[in-house]
């Protein structure tokens, strides 16, 4: 099983991918709710290309270094949205679906949980592996060797903020003295 390394632009062109595959489909929805925190970015760019509602749930399953552990699955107390009601029609996103069981909960959990009617809940994400439980709706890459997903963000888990600081730092001296150097020419 090769690791699958993913770039900013790469990302970006997958969540773009699904947004036309969804538009394709004809499917109409009144409410995006994303699983934070893998799908934060992709519920994120959906709502302001469909200019619908996010919701957002926070979910987790994984823990210990490198977020490669999985583990018994936890829901927030709430879904956070900023509309007044829950759309009836829910395009439910993630980044990606690895078991499946986060995806196979929530729907359930949507249903259950909320004070409002739900008609209708699919489901999106950028990668579906073999080994899920459950087939998502809409998805950019079907991933039949389950690889381990290396998202461009994931350097950030291990970010020691003492260097990120010296980083900054650093970078702030650099661009200080360019910009004197373009200012005396």
């Amino acid at each position: 099983m090769p690791d699958l390394y993913v770039s900013w632009s790469d990302y970006h062109q997958k969540i773009e991918h699904l947004a036309v595959q969804i538009y394709q489909s004809g499917w109409k929805f009144n409410q995006i709710v994303c699983l934070a925190r893998g799908g934060l970015r992709v519920g994120d760019i959906l709502s302001r290309i469909y200019q619908q509602p996010l919701a957002i749930l926070a979910t987790s399953s994984y823990s210990g270094p490198g977020q490669q552990t999985r583990g018994a699955l936890t829901f927030s107390r709430h879904l956070t949205m900023t509309t007044e009601n829950l759309g009836t029609r829910i395009l439910l996103v993630d980044d990606l679906v690895d078991s499946g069981i986060t995806l196979q909960q929530t729907i359930p959990w949507l249903k259950q949980n909320s004070d409002f009617v739900v008609d209708e809940i699919r489901s999106a994400v950028l990668w579906y592996k073999a080994c899920s439980v459950i087939t998502p709706d809409y998805y950019v890459d079907h991933l039949p060797d389950n690889p381990w997903i290396h998202q461009p963000f994931e350097h950030y888990e291990q970010m020691n903020l003492a260097e990120l600081t010296a980083k900054t730092s650093k970078l702030t001296e650099i661009n200080q003295i360019m910009l004197n150097n373009v200012t005396k020419i």
